[in-house]
C-alpha cells in the first residue's frame, strides 16, 4: 500500500473511533474525567493523522526535484580573471 492509502485507512478508523466516543459519551455523560480524557486522546490522534498527511505530500513534493542540464561545453575563463587559484595563493606570490 502507499502512504497514501494507509493515511486513509488510518482516517477511517479514526472515524470510526470518534464515532464510537461519541456513543461513549453519549451513554455515560460527557462530564466525567476518563470520557474527556478519551476525546481528547481521540482528537489528538486526529490532529496527529492531519500532520502526518501535510508532510507526507510536502515529501512527494520534494522527492521529485527539477532536473538542471549542466552543459560540457567549458566555462567562459573571463569569469575567473580576478581571482586567485583556490589552495595556491596568488599568481604574484609564492605558496607558502
Amino acid at each position: 500500500m502507499s502512504v497514501h492509502e494507509e493515511l486513509t485507512s488510518v482516517q477511517r478508523c479514526l472515524d470510526d473511533l470518534c464515532r464510537s466516543v461519541g456513543r461513549l459519551e453519549r451513554q455515560m455523560g460527557s462530564g466525567g474525567l476518563d470520557i474527556r480524557r478519551v476525546r481528547t486522546d481521540a482528537d489528538h490522534l486526529r490532529e496527529s493523522v492531519a500532520l502526518l498527511r501535510e508532510a507526507a505530500s510536502a515529501a512527494g513534493a520534494l522527492r521529485r526535484p527539477d532536473l538542471v542540464a549542466i552543459p560540457d561545453t567549458p566555462y567562459d575563463t573571463t569569469l575567473w580573471t580576478d581571482s586567485d587559484d583556490e589552495g595556491l595563493g596568488a599568481r604574484d606570490r609564492h605558496a607558502p
